[in-house]
């Protein structure tokens, strides 16, 4: 008989259950209480008048855990300085959309050289978001690959669903899912339009294809994510941060009888993919502030121990420690005066 399928297929290997990897790494009861409680928190933040800014921040990826580590327990400690103005969350990016081909992050490629260990990454991605929540810090991530979740989501306090995938019907009935606060980012050209209708979609019930925690394919019924908000990340035609642009977006989003809550990216095509703007982003955002904006909410920023990247692929023994190799990123020094600043700037808010 003429073979039909996997005639491009060259390997299948078999991964864990999601269930035996939380059985291998569990989360403890202290562990699941603060994501709980963070989650909560971020709730708050994105739709009540608590007054207090959601800064999202961290490496663009992380490659490197020990670099990584270094980099969650100095942000920890400057979290805890600015908290009673500032809720800061960590970036824990383990997967990376590409455009073409490249690194597709810490899951798919844990050791940087093409073996694709992809059972080794689910295992170094949760135990490095256990690690991360140790030290009192909520996480976030970007949820690319509709299997992932299952093994990770129970330890992300928030989510982002990225600009490419944003009108993905899959990626919004994962959204409708997820147990966190889920951040849609505006679409590549820049419109509003299909994260509006995304946050829309993700909020009704859902039925869709996936599997459980025993990795069985089963038919995935959810309620609806009613704590979907707008991320805007400016596009093709530049940046949209602006006081214009804000106002713009709040009619959207009124016109669309959904709460004028906006949470901003620094990076990307906010700052023209140069990360030494994203502070002067930060600047504008914290002015809007103090002239009056409510509908700010909070803000995005790629930030690692040394600024900019680094070229990648390259064999392992030569990248640059605290250097990202996606993204370009701000320096360690540049950030706690982007969060000291943001701190200060935001008094008026709470006079």
């Amino acid at each position: 008989m003429q073979k039909t399928s996997d005639l491009h297929v060259v390997e299948t290997r078999p991964l864990p259950t999601p269930a035996q990897l939380l059985a291998e790494l569990p989360k403890t009861e202290a562990q699941a209480d603060f994501i709980a409680a963070s989650r909560r928190e971020i709730q708050r933040l994105i739709f009540t008048d608590d007054r207090r800014f959601l800064l999202i921040i961290g490496p663009c990826s992380i490659h490197d855990v020990d670099a990584g580590r270094d980099y969650a327990r100095r942000l920890a400690a400057l979290a805890a300085e600015v908290s009673d103005r500032v809720m800061v969350v960590m970036r824990v990016y383990f997967e990376k959309p590409r455009t073409t081909v490249g690194w597709k992050g810490l899951v798919m490629d844990p050791h940087l050289d093409g073996s694709h260990d992809i059972a080794a990454g689910l295992r170094l991605s949760r135990a490095f978001l256990l690690e991360v929540l140790d030290l009192g810090l909520p996480t976030a991530t970007e949820f690319l690959d509709p299997i992932t979740p299952q093994y990770i989501a129970d330890l992300v306090c928030w989510g982002a669903i990225g600009a490419r995938t944003t009108e993905s019907q899959t990626h919004r009935q994962l959204a409708s899912g997820l147990s966190m606060p889920i951040g849609f980012k505006n679409g590549t050209d820049g419109g509003l339009t299909v994260a509006i209708n995304a946050i829309k979609a993700a909020a009704q019930p859902q039925t869709f294809l996936g599997i459980d925690l025993n990795a069985s394919a089963a038919a995935v019924r959810t309620s609806g994510n009613r704590d979907c908000h707008l991320v805007l990340r400016g596009g093709a035609k530049g940046p949209n941060f602006s006081t214009t642009h804000i106002a713009d977006a709040e009619q959207i989003l009124a016109k669309s009888g959904l709460p004028a809550s906006i949470l901003v990216d620094a990076s990307h095509d906010n700052s023209a993919k140069k990360p030494e703007l994203q502070p002067d982003v930060i600047q504008s955002l914290v002015s809007q502030i103090q002239a009056g904006n409510a509908s700010i909410m909070g803000a995005m920023v790629e930030s690692n121990l040394h600024a900019g990247n680094q070229t990648f692929p390259v064999p392992r023994e030569n990248l640059r420690y605290g250097v990202s190799i996606t993204d370009g990123c701000i320096d360690w020094s540049t950030t706690e005066k982007l969060v000291r600043d943001l701190h200060a700037g935001l008094a008026a808010r709470f006079a």
